[in-house]
């Protein structure tokens, strides 16, 4: 099984961890390995495990990884990012010296075209990053509410026509193939009212029912909070988001992290005794270079935010 892709933000990620050669390192989003075999690479008796829910890169990453660098120790775990500290404690891990997460959809899933990630082929209505869920896109454009379809395309799509394209959907129902969804799209969204920096008019339909498939949103701020919460001291977490949502989120639960004092702004000092777990590297996400965006234009949308664990920080909920 060949899983092509192209690492985003690669030299940037590499910066940001501040690897060091003998400590341990969690991929959460394995992929292809592409950031993950760099990071190895500069592994000397350290180790690296590697999260991800898709079969097919678990088995990509295993092969292309497995015998890279016999100076270093490297282990794929097929599961959820979002049960990391749970999938670690398995393996006898409470604790990291570094962590990357890249979220959203690979190259290899988009590229795949019976996987349903896209609008530009024709397959079937499915959009599973693991694909033993039982939850498709299929089920959710076929069996959900149209009030229900409304909420997902307009929370997790941000997309302005949401009622009217949940509307067409039920009207036109049973829709199978990403073609069909396409149409449907197509008709609801009058051409006059279209983007006019010329995105495809399904971009954002699609992009909510894949949240919406893969619960891709609600569990993350939690998830990251363990992640900061599994760091040692100086231990850093770089966090890749491909949108506004995903970014909005990381950005706000870092901020959270960096400042967790819930005192009344009037007190003149702090006496919630809530003392940061996280000190903040990025205070605006880092984004791709034009030279990188001229050889891999998936990286346009991507935005890198960075942490470092603190000394004596203790993880809280905001």
């Amino acid at each position: 099984m060949e899983f092509h892709h192209k690492p985003v933000l690669l030299t940037e990620c590499l910066a940001a961890l501040s690897i060091r050669p003998n400590a341990t390192y969690l991929d959460c989003t394995l992929g292809g390995g592409g950031h993950s075999s760099e990071i190895l690479k500069r592994l000397d008796g350290g180790r690296l495990l590697g999260i991800d829910r898709d079969a097919d890169a678990i088995a990509a990453a295993s092969a292309r990884l497995a015998n890279l660098n016999p100076r270093a120790t490297f282990t794929a775990i097929r599961g959820n990012f979002h049960d990391a500290r749970s999938l670690l404690a398995e393996r006898g891990i409470d604790a990291l010296d570094g962590v990357l997460v890249d979220l959203g959809v690979s190259s290899h899933q988009l590229d795949e075209r019976t996987r349903g990630f896209s609008y530009h082929d024709d397959a079937p209505l499915d959009m599973r990053m693991d694909a033993s869920q039982p939850l498709t896109a299929r089920e959710i454009v076929n069996a959900w509410s149209e009030d229900e379809i409304t909420r997902i395309l307009r929370d997790y799509g941000e997309e302005n026509w949401a009622r009217q394209i949940a509307r067409v959907i039920c009207d036109r129902r049973p829709i199978e193939t990403t073609s069909q969804l396409v149409s449907v799209i197509d008709a609801a969204i009058p051409k006059k009212f279209r983007a006019k920096d010329g995105s495809h008019p399904a971009r954002r339909t699609f992009q909510a029912l894949r949240i919406a498939v893969n619960d891709e949103l609600d569990p993350l701020a939690p998830a990251l909070r363990d992640l900061v919460a599994m760091l040692r001291p100086g231990g850093r977490i770089a966090v890749i988001a491909f949108h506004s949502l995903e970014d909005r989120i990381v950005k706000n639960c870092f901020r959270e992290l960096a400042n967790p004092c819930v005192c009344p702004k009037g007190l003149p000092v702090c006496v919630c005794g809530r003392r940061p777990s996280l000190k903040l590297l990025t205070r605006k996400a880092i984004v791709a270079s034009e030279e990188e965006l001229e050889g891999n234009p998936r990286a346009r949308s991507a935005s890198l935010r960075v942490g470092e664990k603190l000394e004596g920080g203790v993880v809280f909920e905001v």
